[in-house]
């Protein structure tokens, strides 16, 4: 898949995307990189540490958030897009659900759209993504918890955002599928939802992988969403073996090393065929 300048095989790679929030408010780093200096040292830090991707919001999408103006968010984005782009070269993912947010990231130089509606809160930002021709992910979400059968459910979900992607004219190999864990889902349908998360396989996408520092892994270790570094390394090493891709973190080396022993005794490893 070919994401800004760098093409990429998703089936024998493993891409970490590195999450910057420019926002005084995200549940995990809200404040800490909402200006420009900031920012720029932590995504130096983010691709010395071996990020692949990085993941841009302007808006926090914690449970509770407050939804800014599209004003607002262009704002926060756009001059830290062109920022990167000046100092670095890696591709910048712009994660918003909103089209005129995406379209003003895209003329600013983003290289992917990260929609947590899966294009369905503003079916226009499919529209704009096929017209910049970059990929996409497409996140499962709804506005209720109310499944009938969890894994099923998610799976219609996602065909349905994909549907939009394709009508839209976003390429079958330009689509990325993202689970939603934290998003719509209780404790219970997020651990399931992991567990059984080479179900999703079947549609015949990319899965990335989101976990880093939510809220179920505080409550099952019972630790501050400060302390969560293992527990999000649990999880990566989990979503590899059922089929991730990309895995978007905001602890980049630790994760990025779990991912290449993942992978290396996955695929590497000279001993698969002697059992």
């Amino acid at each position: 898949m070919l994401i800004g300048n760098k093409n990429f095989d998703l089936n024998k790679q493993i891409l970490i995307m590195g999450i910057l929030n420019v926002t005084p408010d995200s549940f995990s780093d809200g404040g800490q990189f909402n200006n420009r200096d900031a920012s720029l040292k932590q995504v130096e830090k983010m691709i010395a540490d071996g990020a692949d991707l990085i993941d841009l919001g302007g808006e926090s999408t914690r449970p509770g958030h407050t939804q800014i103006s599209d004003a607002e968010e262009i704002d926060r984005v756009v001059p830290m897009i062109e920022a990167i782009h000046q100092r670095f070269d890696i591709a910048i993912s712009i994660d918003t659900y909103k089209s005129l947010v995406g379209e003003a990231a895209l003329k600013a130089g983003a290289n992917l759209v990260n929609d947590i509606w899966g294009f369905k809160y503003d079916p226009t930002l499919a529209e704009i993504t096929a017209k910049y021709q970059v990929p996409c992910i497409l996140m499962h979400n709804r506005h209720n918890q109310n499944y009938q059968h969890l894994i099923t459910d998610i799976k219609s979900d996602l065909q349905d955002s994909i549907d939009i992607a394709l009508k839209a004219g976003i390429s079958r190999d330009a689509i990325i599928l993202d689970p939603g864990i934290g998003f719509a889902k209780d404790y219970a349908q997020n651990m399931e939802t992991i567990y059984h998360l080479e179900a999703l396989q079947t549609l015949g996408y990319p899965l990335l992988l989101g976990t880093s520092r939510k809220g179920f892994i505080g409550l099952t270790l019972d630790l501050p969403v400060t302390e969560r570094v293992e527990g999000t390394v649990a999880t990566t090493v989990i979503g590899i073996m059922k089929g991730a891709s990309i895995i978007r973190v905001h602890d980049v080396l630790e994760n990025k090393r779990a991912a290449q022993m993942t992978l290396g005794i996955l695929k590497g490893a000279p001993w698969t065929n002697s059992i």
